[in-house]
């Protein structure tokens, strides 16, 4: 499974409103529960915000990967959120965070979260990517940064 299968322009926020990690939290739990009218945003929420609880998501670099298994969600979910004047959000390094890719899985998922958030990390690992995420000025731009990075590995 590729990410770029996953990412649909509504589930990217180039422009988060978010001050604080629970904030950030919310809006990201708020926008992976648009995948279906019968996702309750608050199970989201509460779902990234227990994983948070055992370790920080936040890996340094100005990066964070929220993610979590919930047994609501019919099929592997991203989103992603970049905000513009960053995130205190308890990463590794003490950074802000400006690049956001929530992750959720349902809950009888057997390994795909972990291929998933270590080609998350893969792109996100080289400097340049990073910059344009930052950059990107629509939710095309990111998907298609993606698409081209996923091509080649």
């Amino acid at each position: 499974m590729k990410l770029n299968e996953l990412l649909q322009p509504n589930l990217i926020n180039l422009n988060m409103s978010a001050s604080g990690k629970m904030d950030a939290l919310r809006e990201l739990g708020k926008m992976l529960s648009r995948v279906s009218d019968n996702i309750d945003p608050g199970v989201v929420v509460e779902a990234l915000v227990e994983r948070e609880k055992l370790a920080t998501t936040g890996i340094g670099e100005g990066i964070a990967i929220p993610h979590a298994k919930c047994v609501c969600f019919p099929e592997n979910t991203i989103a992603i959120g970049i905000s513009r004047i960053g995130i205190d959000f308890d990463s590794i390094d003490d950074k802000p965070v400006s690049i956001f890719i929530a992750l959720i899985v349902p809950d009888n998922s057997k390994g795909d979260h972990l291929r998933l958030l270590a080609q998350i990390s893969r792109i996100l690992k080289v400097p340049e990517i990073r910059t344009r995420f930052i950059n990107a000025s629509t939710q095309e731009e990111i998907i298609s940064i993606i698409r081209e990075e996923e091509a080649k590995q």
